[in-house]
């Protein structure tokens, strides 16, 4: 089945291709429009001027339109990687969540829209080969190019429902940190971990641009208290028990 049995529209979109090397899904991949209007975000996705596209789009009242069939190649991440590879639009199904985003005031996911999304997501991965870990944000995928959807989308209440990988965030302090022109071991500790959990970090021992740029992606997504790139105890702590909650792989 390549389409959802929920309800919803569908507006095809002309920028699709076939996954390259037939792969199957196995990233859910979120985000936000970044437009003033669901409408306009929906024209953008499906104009072949843009180059761009997405699986589906939810308004802020929670209806859903489909772009693109499931078994097809969406035109959403950009540049991106996650776990070593880069073509993450083959490996990806894409949703986009109308928000205006950060540029334009950055409001709340109404409660409507985050039910539509829950739904929508535990359609997805019921279909797919999909893990918890791989159920991620924009940001996760391309740090350093952006933000979406951002620290206020609740992902705790999609992990309450079944969707993703999640753990309650160690609380925030003000002691231990490491931050951008530090080079040390616990730096190069820090890009080791971010690495194996998925992120596309060197590790180098500096605290760099890019180490800063992953350090305010994974806050976005697990430790939304504080969103500022440092790395405090709080979001070291919260690393480790993340991966420490990782599913084990499945038996070969």
């Amino acid at each position: 089945m390549s389409r959802t049995e929920l309800p919803h529209v569908w507006m095809p979109s002309p920028n699709i291709e076939p996954r390259k090397n037939g792969v199957e899904p196995c990233i859910l991949l979120l985000h936000y429009t970044g437009m003033r209007s669901a409408e306009a975000a929906l024209n953008w996705l499906c104009d072949p001027r843009s180059k761009v596209s997405c699986h589906y789009l939810v308004d802020e009242a929670g209806q859903t339109i489909q772009m693109v069939d499931e078994n097809m190649r969406a035109w959403h991440a950009g540049v991106a990687m996650w776990k070593g590879e880069r073509d993450i639009n083959s490996r990806s199904i894409g949703i986009e969540i109308h928000n205006v985003g950060d540029a334009m005031g950055y409001p709340d996911f109404p409660p409507a829209q985050m039910d539509a999304v829950i739904a929508l997501c535990r359609d997805v991965v019921a279909r797919h080969p999909i893990r918890p870990e791989c159920v991620l944000a924009h940001s996760d995928v391309a740090p350093r190019r952006k933000t979406d959807p951002g620290e206020k989308f609740d992902w705790r209440r999609l992990h309450a429902h079944g969707i993703g990988h999640w753990t309650e965030p160690a609380p925030i302090d003000e002691g231990m940190c490491l931050r951008s022109g530090e080079s040390n071991s616990g730096v190069s500790d820090l890009q080791s971990q971010l690495s194996g959990y998925g992120y596309g970090i060197d590790v180098t021992g500096r605290f760099d641009a890019a180490t800063e740029a992953t350090v305010k992606a994974f806050q976005r997504h697990f430790r939304q208290g504080r969103v500022d790139g440092i790395a405090d105890a709080s979001t070291i702590e919260t690393l480790r028990l993340l991966i420490a909650a990782l599913p084990l792989p499945s038996a070969s």
